[in-house]
């Protein structure tokens, strides 16, 4: 899989949500001096998170702090994919917290204090990565996607061969044809047909040669 890796950050809207200790005030610099457009908000109360939807509105990328409760919700899903790149600020090096962090969905992480000469290689890799990642869940949604589609084909290409007494490729070559004429994908073709939405047109390839034999 290769892609352009982003690099320039400028224009993106950074949120912050952190305790304001732990050289928080020198990331805000630095990420202004880069481009970025930043903000700050307050930590959620205790017992809640912030609204994803909420968070994609505001930003492009945020910052959270893993010495405060989880500022996210920990069930993102199998690919742990929020709506924008999370970049955890680590104080202590816990395990658990590090976990939480990973639960929110962080893809890199910038240890408080925070140092400036660090800040843009956690940006590009927390970034970059969340864009890979997500990158890869679209692949691996649309090949279960096509698995499940796959199924109709299988059916439909059985019905045929019961309907018109024809073996599996001739089955194959009337469904082919026949969404062809519709300019429908094979697989929209055979959930509309199981569906009843669709009626073969197609003829047997096979019946195709006598016909015109006999003219």
């Amino acid at each position: 899989m290769s892609r352009n890796l982003l690099q320039n950050f400028r224009g993106a809207r950074a949120l912050i949500v952190a305790s304001g200790e732990g050289g928080i005030d020198t990331l805000e610099s630095v990420l202004g001096k880069l481009g970025l457009v930043v903000a700050r908000a307050d930590a959620p109360e205790a017992g809640r998170q912030l609204d994803l939807a909420s968070v994609e509105e505001r930003a492009d990328l945020l910052f959270i702090d893993g010495d405060l409760d989880s500022v996210l919700p920990c069930d993102l899903g199998a690919a742990r994919t929020p709506p924008v790149p999370v970049i955890g600020l680590v104080g202590i090096e816990a395990p658990g917290r590090l976990k939480a962090l990973m639960n929110q969905g962080a893809t890199a992480f910038l240890r408080k204090p925070v140092y400036a000469g660090a800040v843009y290689t956690t940006l590009f890799l927390g970034v970059n990565q969340y864009l890979l990642r997500k990158e890869m869940a679209s692949e691996l949604n649309a090949q279960q996607d096509r698995r499940r589609r796959r199924k109709a084909v299988i059916k439909t290409i059985l019905l045929l061969m019961e309907e018109h007494q024809v073996d599996d490729d001739e089955a194959y070559v009337m469904l082919r044809r026949d969404s062809m004429r519709r300019r429908q994908s094979l697989e929209d073709y055979c959930e509309d047909y199981i569906s009843g939405r669709s009626k073969l047109t197609a003829s047997s390839p096979e019946a195709e040669p006598r016909t015109a034999a006999r003219r």
